[in-house]
C-alpha cells in the first residue's frame, strides 16, 4: 500500500470511531506508528488529509454501486444489494463524523454535495425509470422528484435532531426509511419479488 493511502485509511479508521474534529494529526501518526513529519509530507493539513478521504470514500462508493448494478439481475434485485451494502457502510460510520464534515470542512462537504447531486441522483432516476421499463416500479411516479426525495431521506437519517444517536441506531433508521422507499415505489410485481428477496436474506 503507497503511503497516502496508508494515511488517508489510518485517518479514516480514527474518524469513524472518534469523529473528525477530536482527532489530531499527532494522533493519526501514533496510529499508523510513523512520524508525523511523514504525514506532512503528503498533506499540508487535516483539512487536506479529509478532502483526498471524501474523495477517496465516492469514488469507491460510485465502484460498489456500479459493481452491484452490473450483478443484479433486475431493479429489485438492486435495491436489495443495495440495502445490504448500505447496512456495512452505515454500520461503522460514527454521526459525528457528518457533524464534523458540515462545521469544520465544508470543502470536504462540498464534495459530498456535489456527488449526492451528479452521481446518487443521477444512478436513482436511472433505476427508478429502468424498474418502470421491467414494470417492477409504478409507473405514476416522477423519477426526478422520488430520486431528490431519495437522497434528501439518506441525510435527514444522519440528522441528529431529528434521530439523536444516544437513542437511536444509524443502521436501523436507515434500514426503515430504505424499506418504506422501496415498498412505497413498487407495483405489485415488485412488491411480491421485494418480498421474496428479503425471505431469502432473511433466512
Amino acid at each position: 500500500m503507497i503511503q497516502t493511502d496508508r494515511i488517508i485509511q489510518g485517518g479514516e479508521e480514527l474518524f469513524l470511531t472518534a469523529g473528525i474534529k477530536s482527532v489530531t494529526m499527532d494522533d493519526i501518526a501514533r496510529h499508523l506508528g510513523m512520524s508525523k513529519k511523514t504525514i506532512y509530507h503528503f498533506f499540508k493539513d487535516k483539512n487536506e488529509l479529509v478532502i483526498a478521504l471524501v474523495k477517496k470514500k465516492l469514488r469507491d462508493d460510485e465502484d460498489q454501486m456500479c459493481d452491484i448494478i452490473g450483478k443484479s439481475s433486475n431493479v429489485i434485485e438492486e435495491m436489495i444489494n443495495m440495502m445490504k451494502c448500505s447496512e456495512e457502510i452505515f454500520s461503522r460510520i460514527n454521526p459525528i463524523v457528518i457533524h464534523d464534515l458540515q462545521k469544520y470542512h465544508p470543502d470536504a462537504w462540498k464534495q459530498f454535495q456535489h456527488f449526492k447531486a451528479d452521481v446518487l441522483v443521477r444512478t436513482l432516476e436511472e433505476l427508478l425509470t429502468k424498474g418502470i421499463k421491467q414494470g417492477y416500479i409504478r409507473p405514476d411516479i416522477d423519477v426526478k422528484i422520488i430520486a431528490r426525495m431519495r437522497v434528501s431521506q439518506v441525510e435527514m437519517g444522519f440528522n441528529t435532531s431529528v434521530f439523536p444517536h444516544n437513542e437511536f441506531s444509524i443502521w436501523k433508521v436507515q434500514y426503515q426509511l430504505l424499506e418504506h422507499f422501496n415498498f412505497g415505489i413498487c407495483t405489485l410485481k415488485g412488491y411480491k419479488l421485494l418480498n421474496q428477496f428479503k425471505n431469502i436474506n432473511d433466512e
